[in-house]
């Protein structure tokens, strides 16, 4: 199983915003988000580490302004945490391995695929399309990757 760490070297490639987002518990702006529209087969993972955070087939249009998934890929590599923020108590997501800030998780998702709604900026993504998988190393999730529709 592959090792996933936030390291000196994968920080000094981030742009401004994604280590903004990432390592300051920043927002993108709504709608800005290179992966807002993205409807490619594939996975998304972590921008800092490379661990696998959520899947193609789990994407949805909510219309919140940011990616929005319906769960992780690999629940073992998102955290939560009580974030009382900006007046207001919200469930942050973070990735396990590499500690960077992801975005929040909402009980108003699909109801017939769980309820939960993960709000994610784009900038802590990076996106794996299906046909790249195995060759970088998440081929384990080729199986989990359906054609978008």
């Amino acid at each position: 199983m592959p090792t996933y760490t936030k390291t000196p070297e994968a920080l000094a490639k981030l742009s401004p915003e994604q280590f903004y987002v990432t390592q300051e518990s920043g927002t993108e702006r709504p709608g800005t988000g290179a992966l807002l529209h993205n409807k490619q087969p594939g996975i998304y993972v972590d921008i800092v580490s490379g661990e696998p955070l959520f899947a193609s087939s789990d994407k949805y249009e909510s219309g919140c302004g940011w990616p929005s998934f319906t769960k992780p890929i690999e629940p073992a590599n998102v955290s939560e945490f009580k974030d009382m923020s900006h007046g207001m108590v919200r469930i942050e997501v973070r990735s396990k391995h590499g500690d960077s800030h992801l975005g929040h998780v909402f009980p108003d998702g699909p109801r017939d695929r769980g309820g939960l709604r993960y709000c994610i900026n784009s900038a802590s993504l990076r996106f794996v399309h299906r046909d790249d998988m195995a060759a970088q190393g998440y081929g384990d999730y080729l199986d989990q990757v359906e054609d978008v529709k």
